[in-house]
């Protein structure tokens, strides 16, 4: 038995040992892919970090919640026609861009601008997703010379708006047990990343419907939670976006705006939508019945009317 017992602790060492350096060694590959897939440029708020590609009108592609610019490439390549050139900046707290002294939306906004500046970018159509949906309202208002088009995809709430129809997929808890440090996130994407999707509101019945590139988004959208530790800060401060002191008036812009939600979106609420959607004077919408947060199985459909909309507002290319 004590031999028995020597040889099974023997094992657990090894197994530890090996967990170990397979975490360290993943970690390393994933920080350096992070770093070569973005520039930075400096900023009066600090250092931004922004992804880019393609060619032709440029693109502000802004992340969600949970991002960076590697979530903000995604949203590009997914979502915008050829012919246009994305830049994916990471938003305050995420990866490349630490928190500055002002962390509002209306400063995130100028730090946009600032990024612009520095490429030499004039006029640009912004594409934001969710949580990246109040700082592209935001440049809209405060720059509206620079802004020639806005998408925005399963909006976020916004002050004056709050977050109390928000409804979190998962349990708080589990939040704060995933994002405490990297290792847990870790070891769920190693075993079982799909077990991740009720966070992006991927549930079972939507995941069904999903095509083959839809599958591998969301699949992408989980990884890019890695590392959890360079994105805790720019999730802390997703709640500057409802921050009553940084109120934003949709029926100040004067861009032509493409609002795209799905009513069963279970993270963003689709009364931000129609809130946003109302204020804002000929707003077109694209409504979905079903889809979820990620707006599974109407990925081609929103791509097409993405396109036909750049055609029509965007032919130029800003610079």
């Amino acid at each position: 038995m004590r031999r028995m017992l020597l040889l099974f602790l023997l094992a657990l060492v090894l197994a530890t040992v090996a967990v170990g350096l397979a975490y360290q060694r993943d970690m390393r590959a994933i920080h350096a892919r992070l770093a070569a897939a973005a520039t930075e440029i400096e900023t009066t708020h600090g250092p931004v970090a922004f992804a880019t590609g393609g060619q032709g009108a440029p693109v502000l592609a802004i992340h969600g919640a949970g991002g960076g610019h590697d979530q903000g490439r995604l949203l590009a390549e997914a979502f915008l026609p050829g012919g246009h050139r994305w830049i994916a900046p990471s938003r305050f707290g995420y990866p490349g861009a630490p928190m500055p002294g002002d962390t509002s939306t209306a400063a995130q906004a100028d730090a946009f601008a600032e990024l612009l500046d520095a490429l030499r970018i004039g006029r640009v159509t912004l594409l934001a997703m969710s949580g990246g949906v109040p700082p592209a309202l935001q440049f809209a208002v405060r720059h509206p010379e620079r802004v020639q088009a806005l998408i925005l995809l399963s909006l976020a709430p916004y002050a004056p708006l709050t977050a109390e129809e928000q409804e979190l997929p998962v349990p708080i808890w589990l939040y704060d047990a995933l994002f405490a440090t990297d290792l847990p996130l870790w070891a769920v994407l190693r075993l079982a990343p799909r077990s991740l999707a009720p966070i992006f509101d991927a549930r079972n019945d939507l995941r069904a419907q999903m095509t083959g590139e839809e599958a591998a988004f969301l699949d992408a959208m989980i990884a890019a939670f890695l590392p959890v530790t360079l994105r805790r800060a720019g999730l802390a401060n997703e709640g500057a976006a409802i921050d009553p002191a940084a109120a934003i008036d949709p029926a100040a812009i004067d861009a032509p705006v493409l609002i795209i939600h799905a009513t069963d979106d279970r993270l963003t609420p689709f009364s931000t939508a129609t809130y946003t959607a109302g204020r804002i004077d000929g707003a077109e919408t694209l409504i979905f019945d079903s889809g979820g947060h990620l707006l599974l199985g109407h990925h081609d459909a929103a791509r097409r009317r993405i396109a036909d909309f750049l055609a029509t507002h965007a032919r130029t290319g800003g610079e």
